[in-house]
C-alpha cells in the first residue's frame, strides 16, 4: 500500500506547471478548512527562534513586516513585544483565519503577494521577517521576492531571514516543496542599499538564520 502524496506537493506542482508559484498556497488552506489536507508549516504557536529573538528586541512601537503572516502565530509574537505588526500573507483563506484566530488584535492582516508587493511598503518598515516562506518557490522566482524583501526594510532597520540550508540536506534525495537555499541566495538580500550583518545555521545546521540592516 502505498502512502499518498502530501497535497502541498500535488497543489504546488499543477500550480507551477500553470507558471504560477504561489496559487497553491490559498488552494492548501482551503483545503485545510475543509479537513483534507495539512498545513505544514502551521504549529499553532510561533517559532522558537524568533520567539528566543523577540524577547531580547522590543518593539517600542516601531514598525515591523512579517511575510507570509499564515495563521498569525509569529505577527502576534511581535505585537506582544511591542511592534507595530503588518502580517500579509497571499492566500486569503489564511488572512481571513488569522483575523478569526485573533480578533482582537492589534495586528494589520492584509492580502498581499511578496511578488507584486503594495508601493508603499517601500523602504516602510524597521523589522522584516521572512521565515521559510520564500523557499517554497523555485529558484526561478526567487531574485524577484528576494528583491522586494530588500525594499521593504527602513534605513536602521533589521531583516531576519530564515530558510532551509542546502549545504546541510541530502539534495539526492530530497522531495520539494520546499526547496532548500543555498548560502549565496540568502547571502543575496543584501542589495539595494541592504547588506548582511551576520549569517549563521540553526536547528543542528538544518536552517539558516540572517540577519541584515540597511
Amino acid at each position: 500500500m502505498t502512502t499518498p502524496e502530501p497535497a502541498d506537493r500535488v497543489l504546488a506542482r499543477a500550480s507551477l506547471a500553470e507558471g504560477n508559484p504561489t496559487g497553491w498556497f490559498d488552494q492548501l488552506y482551503t483545503a485545510a478548512a475543509r479537513g483534507e489536507a495539512e498545513v505544514p508549516w502551521t504549529r499553532g504557536k510561533p517559532g522558537v527562534d524568533l520567539t528566543a529573538w523577540a524577547a531580547e528586541h522590543p518593539g517600542e512601537g516601531r514598525r515591523a513586516l512579517v511575510v507570509g503572516s499564515a495563521l498569525g502565530d509569529d505577527p502576534e509574537l511581535l505585537a506582544a513585544h511591542g511592534w507595530a505588526v503588518t502580517g500579509f500573507d497571499v492566500a486569503p483563506t489564511a488572512v481571513a483565519a488569522a483575523r478569526d484566530r485573533f480578533p482582537e488584535s492589534t495586528v494589520d492582516y492584509v492580502v498581499a503577494d511578496l511578488l507584486n508587493p503594495p508601493p508603499a511598503w517601500h523602504h516602510a518598515f524597521d523589522l522584516v521577517v521572512e521565515i521559510m516562506n520564500i523557499q517554497a518557490m523555485p529558484r526561478d522566482f526567487r531574485p524577484a521576492a528576494l528583491k522586494s524583501l530588500a525594499s521593504f526594510l527602513a534605513p536602521g532597520g533589521t531583516a531576519i531571514v530564515c530558510e532551509v540550508a542546502e549545504e546541510n540536506m541530502d539534495m539526492a534525495t530530497w522531495q520539494s516543496p520546499p526547496w532548500p537555499f543555498s548560502r549565496a541566495e540568502v547571502e543575496s538580500v543584501a542589495q539595494d542599499g541592504v547588506r548582511l550583518v551576520s549569517l549563521d545555521t540553526v536547528r543542528d545546521g538544518a536552517r539558516y538564520w540572517a540577519t541584515f540592516t540597511r
